[in-house]
């Protein structure tokens, strides 16, 4: 189904959208950036331990309730994998992969054995992004088309080893791709095993109406980065942060509904990322560059959005000692997964907070 298509039947069938409690059933997932500081050891104390793998991260979660993890792959061993798999297994909790596609030819073979090493681990969908801040990494048009048309071509070369081995590959809207141009490029490779890995805030960044967003890529959705964001006013254009879920701007339920319209058997994963608010300088010319064609329409609505609902405070983390960022990134990941059983119809994954105790995690 194409956007456009897609777009003329919205009207028709959202009165017969799934209601939240279609989600009765299914659990909360986390993406390991969730956990942005303790990830591989980069930050962490004897309150808070490293992740160094993601046996680590299974055993953190499994006392949160969570229902799936997705997690890098990469360099993984057949024996490691089988620790991972029965992990899982013991646990009652799904694996997905977050692989990086070849990027040439004599890259393949590398893609292939990841793939399959991960799929002995239980993995069958995978998560990959071919890029970054498109605003921030390329400074002409060309610059962007000619990183668009190897991103493509990655994508070609991934699509036979996806399909060998019987697995779906979900591109991520990562600040590169917007959405339209994504479900442009992967209708082009026109394949089961390749959809579209659908954050539902990341493309604010490009100006995109996020719930546009969700309308145009939910047909391709293989899986899910769920969070929720916050916006205030710069001078030269805006700042963007996750906050959790329900604290922010995002029409949540209604996006639920959209990717249980268009695959029932989806998974949710929380990407709830603590850190600084970045940047978005859409005022300066440089934003532009790779932009010619943006209606300046997109720009004057979503300028109005944020001054119409801007955050009174937007979290941070520079300047705060270790254990406090360490213990905020903690709660922040709590706060979301109690919101996703109370507001959004999962299954609870934390049990219910006695009144006036704060949570133990």
């Amino acid at each position: 189904m194409t956007r456009r298509t897609f777009l003329t039947s919205a009207a028709a069938f959202a009165a017969a959208l799934p209601s939240s409690g279609a989600l009765r059933g299914k659990k909360m997932g986390i993406v390991i950036h969730s956990y942005w500081k303790r990830w591989q050891g980069k930050y962490s104390n004897l309150k808070y331990p490293p992740f160094e793998h993601a046996l680590d991260v299974l055993d953190h979660v499994r006392d949160l309730g969570v229902g799936a993890v997705q997690t890098l792959v990469g360099g993984w061993t057949s024996e490691f994998a089988g620790k991972v798999r029965a992990t899982c297994e013991s646990y009652g909790m799904k694996l997905e992969g977050s692989i990086t596609l070849p990027k040439n030819e004599n890259d393949v073979g590398r893609f292939e054995q990841e793939v399959r090493i991960a799929k002995e681990a239980g993995a069958t969908i995978f998560r990959s992004a071919t890029g970054g801040r498109r605003y921030e990494l390329f400074t002409s048009l060309e610059d962007f088309k000619h990183w668009k048309d190897g991103a493509f071509k990655s994508m070609q070369l991934a699509e036979p080893v996806a399909r060998r081995q019987k697995v779906k590959i979900g591109i991520e809207n990562h600040k590169d791709f917007h959405a339209a141009e994504l479900a442009e490029v992967l209708g082009r490779l026109s394949s089961p095993h390749m959809g579209a890995c659908v954050d539902t805030g990341n493309s604010i960044a490009l100006l995109e109406d996020p719930m546009v967003v969700v309308e145009t890529l939910a047909p391709f959705a293989v899986t899910t980065h769920i969070k929720d964001m916050a916006v205030q006013e710069t001078p030269t254009g805006f700042l963007l942060a996750e906050v959790p879920l329900g604290e922010g701007i995002l029409d949540l339920p209604r996006m639920l509904a959209l990717f249980e319209k268009y695959n029932p058997q989806i998974d949710y994963h929380l990407e709830m990322i603590t850190r600084d608010p970045l940047d978005i300088p859409c005022l300066k010319p440089t934003y532009w560059a790779t932009f010619p064609d943006k209606p300046g329409t997109e720009l004057a609505r979503t300028l109005a959005m944020v001054r119409e609902r801007k955050a009174e405070k937007l979290p941070k983390t520079s300047g705060l000692n270790l254990e406090v960022a360490l213990e905020f990134e903690e709660t922040n990941i709590v706060k979301c997964l109690r919101q996703a059983g109370d507001k959004y119809g999962f299954t609870p994954s934390l049990k219910p907070k006695a009144a006036g105790k704060k949570d133990e995690h």
